[in-house]
């Protein structure tokens, strides 16, 4: 089994002091990747991210259903290797697509997923609407398999895909305490996390919605959001603003950056020096 953290022995240069990390599983501070998606990502690119950071890393995520063009043979190797790095591997919020294809499909989708080797299905809904009950049935459903749920909420109707901002300012947006009353009933049927949608909030619109994210913690605290973050300037606002603890979901090729940040070793003239943890 490869190691859940760097330890100062293994550490290169470790007498030089950095932010103390947990080792996994984390509760908090943990870094969600985007797998292939923008870019392929096959088993020698993943390996070569996780020998190096796979202490920093704690979940693999898919995304746009890209797991159903490879072939499965493919797509098993990867997640074995996220398993020896003890990284966790989500789904991504393909279901979206499986619901519009009637319930014998999501309930194969789900099989699958389990017999293959994810961890998390997230379930999101930024295409389409659902009821919050129906929701509830799928996160029963996720977890009677012996996986774990993983809802995504947001304030952006018409979330995904990159969608312009001129078309989701004419979509709308949510009340942010309809997001959160969701969110808290999702954590009351013992979701694993809930994902916050980044559209509506950070990406692609005006003005930042912080607002929101402040609501967001203040309601349900530190350990259960991860927010979606795959952007220098906004993964370095939350640990600016909120620090090292932050759940976030990046883009695999900023892995390095976020812990540059999330550590204290490195950063922007705002967040230089100013990263620090303390367990004493």
């Amino acid at each position: 089994m490869a190691p859940t953290q760097n330890t100062d022995a293994e550490r290169a240069f470790p007498f030089l002091r950095i932010n103390e990390r947990p080792g996994k599983p984390r509760a908090r501070g943990v870094t969600e990747i985007r797998g292939p998606y923008y870019s392929p990502m096959g088993k020698r690119y993943l390996q070569d991210v996780l020998e190096t950071m796979g202490a920093y890393v704690d979940v693999l995520k898919f995304a746009g259903g890209s797991f159903t063009l490879m072939p499965r043979p493919a797509v098993k190797e990867l997640l074995d290797i996220c398993h020896q790095y003890n990284v966790l591997v989500s789904t991504g919020g393909f279901i979206e697509h499986v619901l519009t294809l009637g319930p014998e499909a999501v309930d194969a989708y789900i099989k699958e997923c389990k017999a293959i080797g994810f961890d998390i299905v997230e379930i999101s809904s930024g295409f389409i609407t659902i009821p919050t009950d129906d929701w509830l049935r799928l996160i029963e459903r996720v977890q009677k398999a012996g996986l774990k749920a993983k809802p995504e909420v947001g304030i952006q109707f018409g979330a995904g895909g990159a969608t312009s901002v001129a078309e989701l300012e004419a979509e709308g947006t949510r009340d942010p305490e309809w997001a959160i009353l969701q969110a808290k009933r999702f954590i009351d049927a013992g979701a694993y996390m809930i994902m916050i949608e980044s559209e509506g909030i950070t990406e692609n619109v005006k003005v930042w919605r912080t607002d929101v994210v402040a609501r967001i913690i203040n309601a349900l605290g530190l350990e259960k959001p991860m927010f979606e973050a795959a952007d220098p300037e906004v993964f370095a606002w939350y640990i600016k603003n909120y620090g090292p603890e932050v759940n976030l979901f990046v883009d695999h090729s900023q892995v390095v950056q976020l812990e540059c940040l999330r550590s204290g070793i490195w950063g922007t003239k705002g967040l230089w020096g100013r990263i620090v943890t303390y367990k004493g």
